[in-house]
């Protein structure tokens, strides 16, 4: 086959948007991208080059969204050029012009709703945040450095909507300094969480937050629903129907589809779903979304499961929309005979361009009685896959094209995880998902904003059934940097073996958070913080998920010593054969959480980054001729150092002093008991998976090299012996880890789950650096 040809003036138009050459090579070599990148570049009103950043997003507009599914694209198209629509409002305005594609523009609403032309000045930044510190003095003054910044974050951006986050991050950075001055070491030092309950976080707007206590009930703050018995959406005679089984109590569910892991985003959604049946004295079901067996499989559901337990939610009943087949499949027939379905044969690329060119199907005016017999017969097998679909005749005219004759059946060879080969014909979300909240009764059907959009079919199927029709509100999803929620990226990245598996730490799966060591207390207490609100907002920090782990594990993690990168220290003057048994609190500051002892002999190893031969006036480790503390132990001074041929440190020699006379800074160690080796251990230090905070469609070229560091040869101390999976402790001076499942008996293994304070770096530099005062 002859190479394809790339049109050279189309590159040049498109390198013209501020693509690279390899970008824009490869958008002139694909028919459709060209043809929308050119008419957008058209509509645009753009006359040869502009800046990079209106380039991106244009280029992003030309392959999310279709000429064909924007009416209104010029319109944003200009105000992308004129810089009125940026990445931070870039995703509200396209919600709102797509559910505005069947009506002429309300511009002064667009512009209102979406924050089109609305600049925030770096002045204006930091006027609010001295604003809300000047509000907030007292409790940073009290708290300093112990104050969760992320809720300071959210709540300044909350007050500006339309601000950058990144100048928001700063400049509090910047006030908070200049208010407290630089961090001390008693500003490091942990203090005991109070016994009574945290004040519960305020937020903008109708919002919902969960505040939970480890040891306590877990609570949800209010939203303003109606309440079941107030449902004026459904008639009397329903809504007395629907009373008088679930006697007005309130019922949610949780429904995830069986066909992943769950991953972060989930955990909010069950927060908001589980947590405010059990505020209001309501349940909550667990039921699968499992329309679509060629996806599904028993390994999800049981991981689902498992998940969802790990998290604390105690579902009412676990149930299956493949349970209700039998009814849904009646009510097909109930909606055939009201005249609102048929029996339809276009195929994929037919149904696409008859909604965008809003055509009705050629079969859609089938009698009754021919379209029962059709779906019989797809439901005896008697078609192949594609040949015959079941399509509901909704009345969509003021919907998204998209959403015309939604299809109800389709036809799948394939047995169901759960329901097995009964059937050859299966429902599709759009019919299942409306329908089965009917039947079990839930009150509240709570989902993010990409549903928004299917609000209309919903209403539209139950009403025309005659069902109860639940309340339905919509949040916007969980974004976080430097990581994909999409189940479709996780597994790409899982079948390209980019990650080991599912439960890979540098993914954003519930596995993969569990088995870095996070636990469901820290899960929780980020989904707290970061409250429910319909407002789609750019992704939240990774940094804020980490801050609230090192507040988790702060009380929880027993402190022991590893060292990375060890070096040999041989203490001349020690007494020969012997062991000292050094005494160490495991959390230093509960004085109720105990001690342990570590052995101290005459060798022990130190980081070879707390070693040079050159001292300075800020460097903190051992040098020739100096003293230091080996800390919880003794002083030692550096008298000898042994080299290799290549002029690398192979040993030091030390004398010590037991009696610790000078004063001087102290460094972390590992020993063991004469003549004994110390622990061996593996460490894997897990940074970021991705280099960029937001990923675009190129999000696979963002892959960042560097995102696990494995360390073969670390040694650590006794401390560490006997751990399980998931034991979890503080490595003094290095970070957070919790044991691995690849442990075995002759090494541990362990995974970093965070540094021990946020960290400054740029993803891909992974080795913690102890000269650094990163202490505990």
């Amino acid at each position: 086959m002859p190479p394809k040809v790339i049109d050279e003036e189309l590159v040049k138009k498109f390198s013209a948007l501020g693509l690279d050459q390899t970008k824009a090579k490869e958008a002139a070599g694909n028919a459709n991208i060209a043809s929308t990148l050119s008419e957008i570049i058209k509509e645009s009103g753009l006359e040869g080059t502009c800046d990079k950043s209106v380039g991106v997003i244009l280029y992003t507009l030309a392959t999310k969204y279709p000429a064909n599914a924007l009416r209104h694209r010029p319109q944003l198209c200009s105000d992308v050029v004129a810089k009125r629509v940026t990445n931070i409002n870039l995703q509200v305005c396209l919600e709102y012009l797509r559910m505005a594609a069947n009506e002429p523009l309300n511009k002064e609403e667009y512009v209102e709703k979406c924050g089109v032309g609305i600049v925030i000045s770096r002045d204006q930044v930091r006027e609010a945040v001295d604003t809300y510190v000047t509000e907030n003095i007292n409790d940073l003054k009290e708290k300093r450095y112990r104050i969760n910044i992320g809720q300071y974050l959210l709540q300044i951006k909350d007050r500006l909507k339309w601000a950058d986050p990144k100048e928001i991050k700063e400049e509090v950075d910047a006030k908070i300094l200049a208010v407290l001055g630089p961090k001390t070491e008693e500003d490091s030092k942990p203090v005991a969480k109070s016994p009574s309950t945290p004040k519960e976080p305020k937020n903008a707007a109708n919002t919902t937050t969960t505040t939970t206590n480890a040891k306590e009930e877990k609570e949800v703050s209010t939203i303003t629903f109606p309440d079941p018995k107030e449902n004026v959406q459904n008639t009397p005679d329903i809504l007395a129907t629907h009373l008088k089984t679930t006697g007005g109590q309130i019922i949610t569910r949780f429904p995830p589809e069986p066909n992943g892991y769950l991953h972060i985003g989930h955990a909010k959604a069950m927060h908001l779903d589980f947590g405010y049946a059990k505020k209001n004295g309501g349940k909550c079901y667990l039921r699968f979304d499992d329309t679509n067996p060629e996806k599904e499989s028993q390994e999800y559901i049981d991981s689902i499961i498992d998940s969802v337990k790990w998290l604390g939610h105690e579902p009412c009943e676990i149930t299956y929309s493949s349970q209700y087949f039998d009814e849904l499949y009646n009510l097909a027939i109930e909606l055939i005979k009201r005249g609102h379905a048929y029996v339809c044969h276009q195929t994929a690329g037919e149904i696409k361009e008859g909604r965008e060119k809003m055509l009705d199907s050629p079969w859609r005016n089938r009698s009754v009685e021919e379209n029962l017999k059709l779906f019989e017969d797809m439901k005896d097998g008697k078609y192949e896959e594609g040949k015959a679909i079941l399509r509901m005749k909704g009345d969509m005219k003021h919907a998204n094209p998209c959403m015309r004759d939604l299809i109800a059946y389709r036809i799948k060879y394939h047995a169901h995880p759960v329901s097995g080969d009964k059937w050859v014909i299966y429902p599709s979300y759009d019919y299942t998902h409306c329908l089965v909240d009917s039947l079990e009764n839930i009150t509240h059907s709570l989902c993010t904003l990409e549903f928004e959009v299917r609000r209309l079919s919903y209403n539209w199927l139950i009403d025309v059934l005659g069902l109860y029709r639940p309340v339905v509100w919509e949040y916007a999803r969980l974004n976080l940097t430097h990581t994909v929620l999409s189940k479709r990226k996780i597994i790409t990245l899982v079948n390209t073996k980019v990650v080991s598996g599912w439960d890979d730490p540098r993914l954003s799966t519930l596995n993969a958070f569990r088995r870095k060591g996070y636990t469901p207390e820290c899960i929780n207490a980020f989904c707290e913080t970061i409250g429910v609100t319909r407002t789609n907002n750019t992704s939240l920090p990774y940094e804020l998920l980490e801050f609230h782990a090192r507040q988790d594990l702060n009380d929880k993690a027993t402190r022991a010593m590893v060292v990375l990168d060890p070096i040999k220290v041989v203490i001349t003057n020690f007494p020969e054969g012997t062991t000292d048994d050094i005494r160490v609190a495991n959390i230093p500051h509960l004085a109720d959480a105990g001690h342990h002892t570590v052995p101290f002999s005459s060798v022990v190893y130190i980081e070879r980054a707390d070693f040079r031969m050159v001292d300075s006036s800020d460097y903190f480790g051992l040098a020739p001729n100096k003293e230091i503390l080996l800390k919880y132990a003794y002083n030692i001074r550096c008298n000898e150092v042994i080299t290799d041929a290549a002029g690398k440190v192979t040993e030091l020699r030390v004398t010590y002093d037991k009696t610790n006379a000078n004063k001087t800074k102290a460094i972390h160690w590992v020993s063991s008991r004469h003549g004994e080796a110390p622990v061996p251990v593996e460490i894997r230090l897990y940074d970021h998976l991705f280099l960029d905070e937001d990923l675009g469609d190129d999000w696979l070229q963002k892959i960042n090299p560097k995102s696990l560091e494995v360390i073969p040869n670390a040694v650590a101390d006794v401390t560490v012996l006997g751990s399980k999976t998931y034991t979890r402790f503080q490595f003094e001076r290095t970070g957070y880890f919790c044991c691995d499942k690849d442990s075995t008996d002759s090494k541990l293994v362990f995974n970093r789950i965070t540094s021990l304070k946020e960290s400054k770096e740029k993803p891909g530099n992974n080795k913690p650096d102890p000269r650094k005062k990163n202490r505990s």
